[in-house]
């Protein structure tokens, strides 16, 4: 039997500049989705609550238009388990492009590729990943892009890796044999 510890996401050791990372899910907006971020961060330019207002911007088609922070937020979600699921820390977002308005009911994707990786001098157990991500809606419209620098663990710093707790009693085997056990009686 063989046990796969809980481990997610890649090390420095794993990336490879030029490869490109399609991010494995997709997520669609919903109204409320942009009413909260919008609530929660104070934003009170009408366009991303107001249908009646929103009706009059040229811009968006005479819809409400997403939050762009929520399409930040989104898109820098949809890119964690390829490109920072073992960042220790974010050091850089520079070029931000919102390039199409979003709207309540797209769906958005997002896409890595990596651009430069070197050691970190200063920090032995990691190494700097640097990538462009893009965030592109269910038509294929790039909606978002920017470039990106993070401090990624290496697999050898154990860093992100060995955090299952140890289970006191049973084990998975004695469950599955009691179980068993209790099926053919």
């Amino acid at each position: 039997m063989t046990t796969h510890p809980a481990t997610l996401g890649r090390f420095f050791e794993d990336y490879v500049v030029g490869d490109v990372y399609q991010h494995p899910m997709g997520r669609t907006i919903t109204d409320t989705d942009n009413a909260w971020i919008t609530c929660l961060s104070m934003n009170t330019n009408q366009n991303h609550f107001n249908e009646h207002l929103a009706a009059t911007n040229p811009i968006t088609d005479g819809k409400v238009i997403v939050n762009s922070g929520l399409t930040i937020a989104l898109v820098l979600g949809l890119s964690v388990i390829d490109m920072s699921q073992n960042a220790v820390a974010n050091l850089q977002f520079t070029d931000v492009k919102l390039a199409h308005p979003v709207y309540v009911g797209d769906t958005i994707y997002a896409e890595s590729i990596c651009t430069d990786l070197r050691l970190s001098q200063s920090r032995p157990y990691a190494g700097i990943v640097s990538m462009v991500t893009r965030g592109v809606n269910q038509d294929g419209e790039v909606v978002i892009s920017w470039k990106r620098s993070v401090m990624v663990a290496t697999r050898e710093s154990g860093i992100g890796q060995n955090y299952f707790p140890e289970v006191k009693a049973p084990s998975l085997t004695e469950l599955t044999a009691e179980s068993s056990a209790e099926a053919t009686r």
